[in-house]
């Protein structure tokens, strides 16, 4: 997300990458198929998505013990449930209005992308602690430093924003397309947009992010090019 490393002399290493994994498989992988499991067992989806729950806060668990600081991104992942359950709970449970509700959920994150941008710092500046350094404390006291740079904080500023937008839209397409399509339909539809969006933000906020070093890079490369200019002068 930056011109700069996100680590002082560090690449990725091992332990970046199990933290890594260990956060996406309690908080995506397992919560999924936990849900999928009880559900396909006869449970309520309410009672299924309560015990699915628990996964983000064995992740909350191990981030607490591993690196003695708090996970925005595992709280971030539990507060959503708890949205989720909290909406579940509420209504009739028609297909129709399932899908209603689940796009309140969505649509809230693009809310909260947007309404971050208000704050000291965008939501994504957080989350790009939590994927852009290996969690150490000289890690995270970098990339808390990086904030300093102008090119840095419009990067973040610029990628919170296409959070939002891009969650509101989609929450305002899925509830659009429940009433005008078929439920059959819709549940296909859903299920696209439930990945689609994702993987397309994320793939946006690749290439920006590329884009972003790149100029960092060359910003760079000529202040340097004009100092040796000076001094040679």
């Amino acid at each position: 997300m930056s011109a700069q490393p996100s680590a002082p002399g560090k690449g990725i290493g091992a332990k970046t990458v199990v933290s890594w994994v260990v956060s996406i498989v309690c908080n995506v992988a397992l919560p999924i198929v936990t849900y999928n499991q009880l559900t396909a067992a006869g449970w309520s989806e309410f009672s299924a998505l309560a015990v699915s729950g628990v996964w983000p806060v064995v992740d909350t668990v191990v981030y607490l013990i591993w690196h003695r600081r708090v996970d925005e991104f595992a709280i971030m992942t539990m507060i959503f449930m708890a949205l989720t359950l909290v909406v579940t709970a509420v209504g009739p449970h028609s297909t129709r209005l399932l899908v209603v509700k689940d796009s309140a959920v969505t649509g809230l994150f693009g809310v909260v992308c947007l309404v971050s941008l208000a704050a000291p710092r965008p939501l994504m500046f957080y989350l790009g602690r939590k994927f852009g350094t290996d969690g150490t404390k000289e890690g995270v006291a970098h990339w808390n430093g990086l904030w300093q740079h102008e090119l840095f904080r419009r990067s973040l500023t610029v990628i919170t924003l296409g959070w939002g937008v891009g969650y509101v839209a989609e929450a305002v397409v899925r509830v659009g397309l429940s009433y005008a399509l078929a439920t059959d339909g819709m549940v296909t539809v859903n299920s696209v947009l439930s990945y689609g969006v994702p993987a397309v933000l994320i793939a946006w906020t690749i290439s920006y992010s590329k884009r972003t070093r790149a100029r960092g890079a060359q910003a760079r490369a000529e202040a340097e090019a004009a100092t040796a200019a000076a001094t040679a002068a």
